[in-house]
Protein backbone atom coordinates (compact mmCIF):
# COMPACT_ATOMS: atom_id res chain seq x y z
CA UNK A 1 0.00 0.00 0.00
CA UNK A 2 1.19 2.90 -1.00
CA UNK A 3 1.80 6.38 1.46
CA UNK A 4 2.19 10.01 0.88
CA UNK A 5 3.25 12.46 3.57
CA UNK A 6 2.82 15.78 2.30
CA UNK A 7 3.00 19.13 3.62
CA UNK A 8 1.87 22.91 1.75
CA UNK A 9 2.17 25.37 3.32
CA UNK A 10 1.48 29.71 2.28
CA UNK A 11 2.60 32.09 4.99
CA UNK A 12 5.15 34.68 6.07
CA UNK A 13 8.67 34.12 6.71
CA UNK A 14 9.12 34.67 10.49
CA UNK A 15 13.29 35.17 10.31
CA UNK A 16 15.89 35.67 7.71
CA UNK A 17 17.18 31.82 6.65
CA UNK A 18 20.41 30.61 8.75
CA UNK A 19 22.45 28.62 6.19
CA UNK A 20 24.76 26.64 7.29
CA UNK A 21 27.00 23.94 5.21
CA UNK A 22 27.51 20.37 6.77
CA UNK A 23 31.09 18.46 6.45
CA UNK A 24 29.98 17.22 3.03
CA UNK A 25 29.77 20.38 1.49
CA UNK A 26 25.91 20.19 1.63
CA UNK A 27 23.98 23.42 2.02
CA UNK A 28 21.09 23.42 4.82
CA UNK A 29 18.91 26.51 5.77
CA UNK A 30 15.85 26.63 8.24
CA UNK A 31 13.75 29.31 8.50
CA UNK A 32 10.53 29.82 10.58
CA UNK A 33 6.81 30.10 8.69
CA UNK A 34 4.05 31.87 10.32
CA UNK A 35 0.63 30.52 9.08
CA UNK A 36 -2.67 32.34 10.43
CA UNK A 37 -6.05 31.65 10.54
CA UNK A 38 -9.27 33.37 11.89
CA UNK A 39 -12.33 32.30 13.76
CA UNK A 40 -15.48 34.41 15.82
CA UNK A 41 -15.78 33.23 19.62
CA UNK A 42 -19.40 31.91 19.78
CA UNK A 43 -19.77 33.45 23.30
CA UNK A 44 -18.44 37.08 22.72
CA UNK A 45 -18.33 37.73 19.30
CA UNK A 46 -14.73 38.98 19.20
CA UNK A 47 -12.20 37.80 16.55
CA UNK A 48 -10.10 35.58 17.04
CA UNK A 49 -6.64 35.23 14.85
CA UNK A 50 -4.63 31.80 15.68
CA UNK A 51 -1.06 31.75 14.17
CA UNK A 52 0.90 28.45 14.28
CA UNK A 53 5.02 28.71 13.73
CA UNK A 54 6.36 26.15 11.11
CA UNK A 55 9.74 25.03 11.61
CA UNK A 56 11.35 24.54 7.31
CA UNK A 57 14.37 22.90 6.79
CA UNK A 58 15.60 23.33 3.12
CA UNK A 59 18.71 21.11 1.79
CA UNK A 60 21.35 21.49 -1.14
CA UNK A 61 20.42 24.44 -4.08
CA UNK A 62 17.10 25.11 -2.54
CA UNK A 63 18.86 25.89 0.77
CA UNK A 64 21.24 28.28 -1.31
CA UNK A 65 18.19 29.98 -3.16
CA UNK A 66 16.22 30.26 -0.09
CA UNK A 67 19.33 31.95 1.69
CA UNK A 68 19.80 34.33 -1.06
CA UNK A 69 15.99 35.43 -1.84
CA UNK A 70 13.80 34.47 1.73
CA UNK A 71 13.54 37.49 3.24
CA UNK A 72 12.00 38.19 6.83
CA UNK A 73 8.28 39.09 6.66
CA UNK A 74 7.76 37.97 3.31
CA UNK A 75 5.00 35.74 1.68
CA UNK A 76 6.17 32.28 0.72
CA UNK A 77 4.70 28.95 -0.39
CA UNK A 78 6.21 25.71 0.62
CA UNK A 79 6.02 21.87 -0.49
CA UNK A 80 7.46 19.37 1.84
CA UNK A 81 7.11 16.18 4.02
CA UNK A 82 7.10 16.14 7.80
CA UNK A 83 9.87 14.64 9.73
CA UNK A 84 9.42 13.83 13.47
CA UNK A 85 12.11 13.90 15.75
CA UNK A 86 13.17 14.18 19.74
CA UNK A 87 15.91 16.07 21.63
CA UNK A 88 16.88 15.95 25.36
CA UNK A 89 16.81 19.83 26.58
CA UNK A 90 19.40 20.94 29.29
CA UNK A 91 17.28 19.96 32.14
CA UNK A 92 17.44 16.60 30.81
CA UNK A 93 13.61 16.89 29.70
CA UNK A 94 12.60 14.85 26.44
CA UNK A 95 10.81 17.23 23.72
CA UNK A 96 9.42 16.14 20.75
CA UNK A 97 9.80 18.06 17.39
CA UNK A 98 8.28 18.78 14.47
CA UNK A 99 10.04 20.09 10.89
CA UNK A 100 8.85 20.28 7.19
CA UNK A 101 11.41 19.28 5.18
CA UNK A 102 10.62 21.59 1.46
CA UNK A 103 10.98 20.04 -1.41
CA UNK A 104 9.44 23.45 -3.34
CA UNK A 105 9.63 26.41 -2.26
CA UNK A 106 8.19 29.39 -4.43
CA UNK A 107 8.38 33.09 -2.96
CA UNK A 108 4.94 35.11 -3.11
CA UNK A 109 4.03 39.02 -3.28
CA UNK A 110 6.09 41.46 -5.00
CA UNK A 111 10.33 41.46 -5.97
CA UNK A 112 12.21 43.74 -4.15
CA UNK A 113 13.76 46.51 -5.89
CA UNK A 114 11.01 46.25 -8.87
CA UNK A 115 8.92 49.56 -6.78
CA UNK A 116 6.96 51.96 -8.99
CA UNK A 117 7.18 55.98 -9.33
CA UNK A 118 6.76 56.31 -5.82
CA UNK A 119 10.45 53.73 -5.20
CA UNK A 120 8.43 52.00 -2.58
CA UNK A 121 10.22 48.03 -2.80
CA UNK A 122 7.28 46.11 -2.61
CA UNK A 123 6.00 47.71 -5.86
CA UNK A 124 2.68 48.87 -4.84
CA UNK A 125 0.93 45.10 -5.80
CA UNK A 126 1.89 45.91 -9.41
CA UNK A 127 3.64 43.85 -11.44
CA UNK A 128 6.19 44.88 -14.57
CA UNK A 129 5.01 43.09 -18.27
CA UNK A 130 7.20 41.35 -19.53
CA UNK A 131 9.48 42.84 -22.49
CA UNK A 132 8.00 41.39 -25.75
CA UNK A 133 9.52 38.20 -26.79
CA UNK A 134 10.15 38.80 -30.18
CA UNK A 135 10.26 42.04 -32.29
CA UNK A 136 6.96 43.36 -33.74
CA UNK A 137 6.58 43.01 -37.66
CA UNK A 138 7.48 45.48 -40.52
CA UNK A 139 4.49 47.64 -41.22
CA UNK A 140 5.15 46.58 -45.06
CA UNK A 141 5.14 43.06 -44.67
CA UNK A 142 2.19 40.90 -45.97
CA UNK A 143 -1.02 40.06 -44.02
CA UNK A 144 -1.17 37.85 -41.05
CA UNK A 145 -2.66 34.88 -42.27
CA UNK A 146 -5.61 33.08 -39.55
CA UNK A 147 -4.26 30.87 -37.65
CA UNK A 148 -5.06 27.50 -37.84
CA UNK A 149 -7.63 25.92 -35.20
CA UNK A 150 -7.42 22.39 -36.32
CA UNK A 151 -11.28 22.61 -37.80
CA UNK A 152 -10.29 24.27 -41.14
CA UNK A 153 -11.37 21.08 -42.87
CA UNK A 154 -14.72 21.03 -41.59
CA UNK A 155 -17.92 22.03 -43.41
CA UNK A 156 -19.98 24.93 -41.72
CA UNK A 157 -22.72 22.97 -42.11
CA UNK A 158 -23.59 22.16 -38.49
CA UNK A 159 -25.88 19.07 -38.25
CA UNK A 160 -28.51 20.55 -35.76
Amino acid sequence: MASVNKVILVGNCGRDPEVRYLPSGQAVANVSVATSSKRKDKNTGETIEDTQWHRVTFYDRLAEIAGEYVKKGRPIYVEGRLKYGKYTDKDGIEKNTVDIIATEMQLLGAREGMGGPSGDEEGGGQRRPAPAARPAAPAASKPASKPSTGFDDMDDDIPF
